[in-house]
Formats: structure tokens, C-alpha cells, sequence
């Protein structure tokens, strides 16, 4: 979440910087959240002199009956319950609107950094890199769409998979289903020359997905054990975010690099009808997540080369490919700056998201108050903490890469070749046929 104290000390920096979301909503929220930062300051001065008086008037009625003055005694005693029932309804009012204010703040996103893109919507997304490997045009029999030749191959079995789960869940087979394992084991072996393999819990609680942003605002869009205050995890960012959570860090000890396997679910509320076809929009999928924490001024640096990581696992799988950096208007909750990496699919012919990488600031660590300390030139510690900076982002996303392999490596017989640095993996095929 933001700072609650900018709320006070620099409320017209948050503000413009909040207007460049392009949101009414956002900023009339940012304005109830001073206000109530506002209130709850003039509590605290209000209870501090309810406070000083009852301390007074207790003093004054030790005096009176030490000189036996007993009912003035009583009187001032009586008085002194009146100042003491008024700060009880003030502390009623402090806990009350300290509970909204964090609410509040639950819900506002994060400021953009300085350098992010100025847009309304996704289509003010300018591309920053490519298109990369995009050829002039495609043969015909690269434009059938995965899901018609997956199908025909054997491999994509989606209409079981509703069968099993219901409408949104896919099922690859034989070679599918190791193309798909292959991918994941691609995209860890990529990324472990500097990121840690974590195999972080599937189940979550509530207060992880607090953490990274997905509660209290996208709960439609995760599936929900309230049995056991447990959520299916929608990344795994959640569970890499929430390791050091009320931890405080040395600062030699960052960047800490980490990256993990795992399934990821997601109800898509809302996402009925479109781009549901195929591998395209799943209420479940396997990613390879890429995570770190670092200080403010490392933060920079990782961003860029967290991208070149997402770009080199797409170029390796000789995919046509281009970057974008996420406007203002499109950035994400607890987003700071954004760049997705898109493959073009010539069957579905369209450009799919693959990859989004994420630089977040502080926003998360705030929540999961994850901090670090800082030390001086003779390694001895600086007083005080700070909170850490963290990033995410996709290595390799399995479903939309499978789709833009399947397309954009079909060859005329309806085979597909299987991408050269995936042989390792394949169990000896490096191509899949009917």
C-alpha cells in the first residue's frame, strides 16, 4: 500500500501522480483516506487532552481527601468518569476509523514510477521492443488456430477436461502433456544460473494474498477453502512475496533472487466468451514465476534484466515477439512500472501476453512489512529500517506459449517441430505427429 504518512506530508505529489491512472474513483478514495488520516490525528490530540485532565483531576482528588474535603472530592471524581466515558468513545471512533482507513489504503493503487508511459487503456501501450522474428506473412497452414490442430494431433483433449472440472479447464496429452512439462522445466533451467528454485505451498492464506495486492480487490478472481481461511494460489509471486514477510533483511544480503514452478488458478470472473478457446484463458495453469527483493537502487537494474530473461526464453523458442511498456491507465494494483512480453499467434491471429514483468516499489513490502537495514562503510548497522523493493515477473507462462508453438511451428502435414531447446526434455521427439 502507499505511505499513510504522504497522505499528510506530501498529499499533492500522491495526488497528480494517482491522476495519471486516470481513475475518478481512485482519487476520490486517495481524498476519503486523507480525511480520514485527517480525523484520526485530531483523535489522538483529543484523547492526549481527555488524558491530561483526568491525570490532573485525580491529582486534585488525592489532595482533597487527604484534607478530608470529601465531597468536593466526590465531585471531581465524578467529572473525572465523564472525561474518561468521553475517551472511551473516542478510542471507539479511533479504532473504527483506523480500520477504514486500512481498508481504504487496501484498495488504492500503487503511484506510478516517474518514467512509466502517460495512457487511458491497454491500447496506449507503446511497444518498446520488436517486432522481433515476425515474418511479412504466414502459409496457410500456420493460420489454423491451436485448438483445431492441437485437437487434430491428439494432444489437447479440452472437451474431457470440462467433463473432469467444468467450462475453462484444459487437458494436454502424450505429447502435449510433455511439451508442457518441457516448457516449465525450460524456463527454471534458464533462470537458475541467478534465481533460487523455491517450491513454495499451492494453499495460501488470506493474509499472503493481502500482501501482494490480489485481497482485498480481485477476491471474485480467487478461488476461495474457507473451511481453512485458505485460497488456491493465483502465482506463484504470492507465496515467493510473502517468504520474508515481518522479516527485517541485512542489506548485503540483497537482491534475493527466487523463482518457482507451480500451477496457478483463477476463476477469470467476468471473462466468460472471450479469448476462451484453446489454452488461451484457463481457470488453471503451470508458470515459472521469477521473483526478487532488493533495495530501491538495485530495483532499476533487476526490472531490466528480469525482461531480457522473459524476451530470451521466447526468443530461444524461435517465437515471434515484441515488448510493451503498460501505461498508467492499464498498470496493474500494486504495480510501479510494467513491460509484458506478447507473442504472435498466427492461428488465433492475434499478439497473446506471455510475460509480464513487474517492478513494484515498496507497495508490496508495506504490506507484508518486509524491511531491510542498511550498514555503513565499516559494516556496522545504520539505525532504522527500510522497506524493500520488490519485483515479478512471468519466465515462462505455459498455456500461451504452448498455443504460439503449436501455430507458429505447424508445418504443412499438420506436424508440429518442437523448438530445439526443448529436445532435452521431449523424450527423444522433436516433432509431433498425429
Amino acid at each position: 500500500m502507499i505511505d499513510q504518512r504522504l497522505l499528510r506530508t506530501d498529499y499533492d505529489a500522491v495526488h497528480a501522480s494517482l491522476a495519471r491512472r486516470g481513475s475518478a474513483a481512485i482519487l476520490a478514495d486517495l481524498a476519503s483516506a486523507a480525511e480520514l488520516d485527517a480525523r484520526l490525528r485530531e483523535i489522538q490530540g483529543e484523547r492526549d487532552d481527555l488524558r491530561a485532565k483526568v491525570n490532573a483531576v485525580s491529582k486534585e482528588v488525592g489532595a482533597l481527601r487527604r484534607d478530608g474535603r470529601v465531597e468536593e472530592a466526590e465531585a471531581l471524581q465524578a467529572e473525572s468518569r465523564e472525561f474518561g466515558a468521553a475517551e472511551k468513545a473516542l478510542d471507539t471512533e479511533y479504532d473504527d476509523l483506523a480500520q477504514r482507513l486500512h481498508d481504504l489504503l487496501l484498495g488504492i493503487p500503487n503511484t506510478p514510477h516517474a518514467d512509466a508511459a502517460d495512457g487511458a487503456s491497454d491500447a496506449d501501450n507503446p511497444v518498446v521492443t520488436g517486432p522481433i522474428g515476425l515474418p511479412d506473412s504466414f502459409p496457410e497452414w500456420k493460420r489454423v488456430p491451436h485448438w483445431e490442430a492441437a485437437t487434430q494431433l491428439g494432444i489437447l483433449d479440452n472437451e474431457r477436461a470440462v467433463k473432469i472440472s467444468g467450462a475453462m479447464f484444459t487437458m494436454q496429452r502424450g505429447a502435449g502433456a510433455t511439451l508442457a512439462r518441457a516448457l516449465c522445466q525450460y524456463g527454471l533451467d534458464l533462470n537458475a544460473d541467478a534465481h533460487e528454485e523455491v517450491r513454495a505451498p499451492s494453499l495460501v492464506s488470506t493474509a499472503t494474498l493481502t500482501a501482494t495486492g490480489q485481497l482485498p480487490k480481485f477476491a471474485d478472481d480467487a478461488y476461495a477453502i474457507e473451511r481453512d481461511d485458505l485460497w488456491a494460489s493465483p502465482t506463484a509471486e504470492a507465496p515467493l512475496t510473502s517468504i520474508y514477510a515481518d522479516e527485517i533483511l541485512d542489506d548485503h544480503e540483497l537482491p534475493i533472487r527466487l523463482m518457482a514452478s507451480s500451477s496457478s488458478y483463477r476463476r477469470e470472473a467476468g471473462s466468460a466468451g472471450r479469448d476462451t478457446r484453446g489454452m488461451l484463458r484457463t481457470h488453471e495453469f503451470d508458470k515459472v514465476e521469477l521473483m526478487a527483493y532488493a533495495t530501491p537502487s538495485v530495483a532499476p537494474e533487476l526490472l531490466g534484466d528480469m525482461v531480457q530473461r522473459a524476451e530470451r526464453a521466447i526468443a530461444g523458442l524461435g517465437l515471434p515477439y515484441r515488448v510493451i511498456e503498460i501505461c498508467t491507465g492499464d498498470l496493474g494494483q500494486s504495480h510501479y512500472r510494467s513491460f509484458d512480453v506478447e507473442v504472435y499467434a498466427p492461428g488465433a491471429d492475434a499478439w497473446l501476453e506471455v510475460s509480464s514483468i513487474s517492478w513494484l516499489g515498496d507497495y508490496q513490502a508495506r504490506r507484508a512489512n518486509i524491511r531491510f537495514r542498511r550498514h555503513d562503510a565499516d559494516g556496522r548497522p545504520v539505525k532504522g529500517t527500510e522497506f524493500a523493493h520488490t519485483l515479478n515477473g512471468s519466465a515462462l507462462a505455459v498455456p500461451r506459449v504452448w498455443a504460439a508453438i503449436i501455430e507458429n511451428h505447424r508445418n504443412e502435414d499438420g506436424s508440429i517441430t518442437i523448438p530445439e531447446v526443448l529436445h532435452p526434455y521431449m523424450r527423444g521427439l522433436t516433432t509431433i505427429e498425429s
